[in-house]
Order: C-alpha cells, then sequence, then structure tokens
C-alpha cells in the first residue's frame, strides 16, 4: 500500500503560515500610506521645505539679509537665480530661508488648536446634555465669524510677534477641531466598552482620554493635517496684511507684502517665487491630508 506524501510547504520554519494569525503586517496602515503617490507627493515637497528651514542658511550662495542698492530689481540671473527685489537682496536666498518662520508657527499653532481643540471636543461630546448646549453653542458662534477677523482684531489688540501668531491661531482653529471631536465621540460614547468603563467606575477623564481617545484618532490625525494647511496660509496672510511675522524676516507672506506693487513695473519675480513656495507647501500639506484621508477611509 502506498503511503501518501504530503506536499512541501513553501513556507519557511518558523514562519506563521498564510492567513494565521501573526502573518498580517503589523502596521497595515503605514504600508498603505507608504504606498500612496498621492502621500508620496506631498511628503516629499513638504520634506523639501522642512529641509530649507533646517539647512537653509548653510547652501545658500548669498545672504539673504545683504542689501545690495546697486544690483536693486535685477531679473534673474547666473548670480541671483531668484533676481534680487527693490533693496538688492538676493530673491532665491530669501525664499529658502524664509521656510523657516513659517514651518515653526504653523506647526505649533495646528499643534495648539489640534490639542486644545480635542480636550474640549471629549468634554462635550461626553458630557452631552447642558454642557453640550452651552460650549457647543458657544462653539457655533465663534465658528459664525471670519476666523481672518478675529485673528486681526486680537493681534490688533495684544501686538504681533511669533509667540502671539501661534496663541492666535491656534485659538481661531480650537472651535474647529473640538467640533470635529465632539461628533466623533458622539458616535463612540454609546458603545460597550464606555459602558463598560464606567460600570467598572472609572473616572470621566480616564473614560474620555484613556478609553475614547484612541478610538477618535484617526479623524483628529486628518483634522489635524487640514490644518496645518490652513495655519501656513493664515500664517502668510497675517504676514502680508502685516499682522504677522515683522522684519527682518525673510517670511514669505512679508516678502509678498513689500513687493507686490513691484509688479506692475514688471518686477514680477519678486512675487511670484515668494508666492510659489506658499502654494507649494499648501499643495504639499493637502496631498498628505488627501492620502492619509484615503488610507483611513479603507
Amino acid at each position: 500500500m502506498n503511503a501518501t506524501v504530503p506536499p512541501a510547504s513553501s513556507t519557511p520554519p518558523g514562519s506563521p503560515a498564510p492567513g494565521a494569525p501573526g502573518s498580517e503586517p503589523r502596521f497595515p496602515r503605514l504600508l498603505l500610506l507608504l504606498g500612496s503617490p498621492t502621500f508620496i507627493v506631498g511628503a516629499l515637497i513638504v520634506a523639501w521645505w522642512i529641509v530649507c528651514a533646517i539647512a537653509g542658511p548653510w547652501f545658500v550662495h548669498l545672504d539673504p539679509y545683504a542689501s545690495d542698492p546697486l544690483n536693486s530689481l535685477t531679473p534673474p540671473d547666473r548670480t541671483h537665480w531668484f533676481g534680487t527685489d527693490q533693496l538688492g537682496r538676493d530673491v532665491f536666498s530669501r525664499v529658502i530661508v524664509g521656510a523657516r518662520d513659517i514651518l515653526t508657527i504653523a506647526p505649533l499653532a495646528t499643534l495648539l488648536g489640534t490639542a486644545a481643540g480635542t480636550a474640549l471636543g471629549l468634554v462635550v461630546g461626553y458630557f452631552d446634555g447642558w454642557v453640550d448646549d452651552v460650549i457647543g453653542r458657544m462653539i457655533d458662534a465663534v465658528l459664525a465669524l471670519p476666523l481672518v477677523i478675529v485673528a486681526l482684531l486680537a493681534l490688533a489688540a495684544v501686538g504681533a510677534s511669533n509667540f502671539t501668531v501661534i496663541l492666535v491661531i491656534g485659538t481661531t482653529f480650537t472651535p474647529i477641531t473640538a467640533r470635529t471631536v465632539r461628533a466623533a465621540v458622539f458616535a463612540e460614547r454609546h458603545l460597550d466598552y464606555v459602558a463598560a468603563a464606567q460600570l467598572r467606575g472609572e473616572r470621566a477623564p480616564y473614560i474620555m482620554f484613556a478609553e475614547i481617545l484612541p478610538n477618535v484618532l484617526p479623524p483628529i490625525v486628518v483634522e489635524a493635517t487640514v490644518r496645518l494647511g490652513y495655519a501656513i496660509f493664515a500664517v502668510a496672510t497675517l504676514s502680508f496684511l502685516g499682522f504677522g511675522i515683522q522684519p527682518p524676516s525673510a517670511d514669505w507672506g512679508l516678502a509678498l507684502s513689500e513687493s507686490y506693487t513691484l509688479m506692475a513695473g514688471g518686477a514680477w519675480w519678486t512675487v511670484v517665487f515668494a508666492a510659489g513656495a506658499i502654494a507649494s507647501l499648501v499643495v504639499g500639506v493637502n496631498l498628505i491630508a488627501d492620502g492619509v484621508q484615503g488610507v483611513l477611509d479603507q
């Protein structure tokens, strides 16, 4: 009688069989994210500007703050790759170095708004009742106001500085994030794991931050990424209006404010490159946000 020989397994010894527990990637969402062309393109754009913000002063070939009145408003050439501005400063060097302030202020403002909005949204969503009625209506009232106008009024009252810009933008983003988190908490607060924590006698702060928060992180991550794009635009807008980053910074919004009138005389390079830098950074952040949203929706 012939014995049946089992087929040889192609799985290496000690490795889990396909489909068995432990065979799945440890970080499936991260792998999906790294496979997203949208995310990769956005990450490369943002990474370039981060490198410029960190190491820009070391690889520009001309001093971004040195004035040369004899070479003012020089078109792009071999020496001045992006031309010079009305004070004779090298535009290329200023665009590269100008990434530093905006990539310091915008992420810090986004972090502040996300942290405060998350805490507020957890409280409002978890307690509901009169807490939601009072704080929720206050959030709606704040969101009814144009955020740029609110920021301008606040900065006009307290004065413009990097710290106050971070504080004001972060504060204006807080109610927006709180509304997103509140909606996510509403969908979670009646689930079994929350009821089990309440039956165990856990305190409300523990339930909100240890039980509910990890389950509402995906929308918070997406919201924070989207807010970062808005923060970059807000910083540039406030600087353009004279209420944001102050001279002698090479900030892009400030550069537009100082040079936009020169376009009528044909000095387009004083505006186009700074505006392109703002647009590329915002597009890069938005591509990252789209990539993250696409992965989290799968």
